[in-house]
């Protein structure tokens, strides 16, 4: 252990004299780090949303052959005969109204539920100002993700208008779902008359089931049940419901892969690019330390840990930027009335420190190669 830190100890001070290179180092190391935080950002935010777990017992029954929340309509009455089918708990009718149905980087979703209905709908939320008491006497009344109130610069008390509906902010909640701190919720009858659908139509209905086992016999038995009326149903998983409408936004997000693929090739490059200048640098010092006995693999251990520290460093510059700079901006992306929140987690902060030290090892394994494999007299004559 004790030689372990000597190592480092020596690695330190050997990137320490050369204070202008190793931080112009970092910083390129840092900028990779950066993009490659991001990009693993945007994947994890989007596998969460999309990958079913075996907690998942939600359902979102949608009018067929519709993904825009502006094109699918159903009667309010589905929610009754829904309750009727075995497996089925809860039954929640929901009205969406969104600004954009496209791709987009700024999208506000507006969720009206029936009154009473909130609490067990999204029973996790907690009103973190104004209150809920306000959002209940009022029928313009919204309760606005943090997310969403912190992006527009709004509190309780304000007024807000967007996709031609006006609220009035009676409280901000926190929920430890990212969709439920991106939106507005507001009474189903207020949202029906405001977006002039009418009342008794619904965009969906949010169905709960008493096990994650019979998602799949209850979507078949609500489509079953409604497949001849004149608006039949396409009933699916929550996430798998996210997976499908927002299919473009699905495509975009996986191209960002190899923008992080090629941050990493390029992060590689430049550990071992310096690593290599290091190393020629000081030919003549490796040489006087094998001559005092210190042996080739231990010259090999120095540069690779003058690497490691290197990326080391890099990385934890680059992932804390990018993690403040996410977490600050709160971006959020939405496509088809989905929304998803690029929200950076401690997964992305291990992985990205994790790849910059195994980045920075395995990029200086050829130059501490050659520094090994150097003739002591050939290193002394250069």
């Amino acid at each position: 252990m004790t030689a372990i830190v000597n190592l480092l100890s020596l690695a330190w001070k050997q990137l320490v004299r050369h204070r202008l290179r190793t931080g112009l180092t970092v910083l390129g190391v840092a900028s990779g780090m950066f993009l490659f935080t991001a990009v693993e950002t945007m994947q994890r935010s989007l596998a969460t949303a999309t990958q079913t777990t075996a907690a998942d017992t939600t359902l979102v029954v949608y009018r067929e052959n519709r993904f825009c929340p502006s094109t699918s309509r159903l009667p309010e009455h589905y929610a009754d005969e829904i309750r009727t089918i075995d497996g089925v708990r809860e039954v929640v009718p929901i009205q969406v109204v969104v600004n954009n149905c496209g791709a987009s980087l700024d999208v506000i979703t507006f969720r009206g539920v029936p009154e009473g209905a909130l609490t067990s709908y999204a029973p996790e939320i907690e009103v973190i100002a104004g209150s809920l008491e306000e959002w209940n006497r009022r029928s313009d009344g919204a309760l606005l993700g943090e997310v969403f109130a912190q992006r527009r610069g709004l509190s309780p008390g304000d007024r807000f208008v967007a996709a031609g509906v006006t609220v009035h902010v009676a409280g901000i909640i926190r929920s430890p779902f990212p969709q439920d701190n991106n939106v507005a919720y507001v009474s189903l009858p207020f949202l029906q008359q405001a977006s002039k659908t009418g009342l008794g139509i619904v965009t969906q209905f949010n169905v709960r089931v008493d096990s994650s086992d019979q998602l799949e016999s209850v979507a078949t038995a609500i489509d079953q049940r409604f497949h001849s009326d004149q608006q039949p149903t396409n009933t699916r998983p929550e996430k798998a419901f996210f997976a499908e409408t927002a299919a473009e936004l699905i495509e975009l997000i996986g191209f960002t892969r190899w923008l992080g693929i090629g941050a990493v090739l390029a992060v590689g490059g430049l550990i071992a690019n310096a690593v290599l200048l290091i190393v020629r640098g000081r030919v003549k010092e490796n040489a006087v330390l094998q001559t005092l006995g210190y042996p080739g693999q231990a010259i090999a251990w120095l540069v690779m840990s003058e690497g490691a520290l290197l990326g080391l460093m890099g990385g934890v510059l680059g992932v804390a930027l990018a993690t403040g700079f996410l977490a600050w901006q709160s971006f959020t992306l939405g496509n088809e009335g989905q929304t998803l929140a690029i929200q950076p987690d401690g997964v992305v902060v291990i992985t990205g420190l994790a790849a910059a030290l195994l980045l920075g090892l395995f990029a200086s394994l050829w130059p501490a190669w050659r520094t090994m494999r150097q003739p002591i007299v050939e290193s002394l004559k250069g």
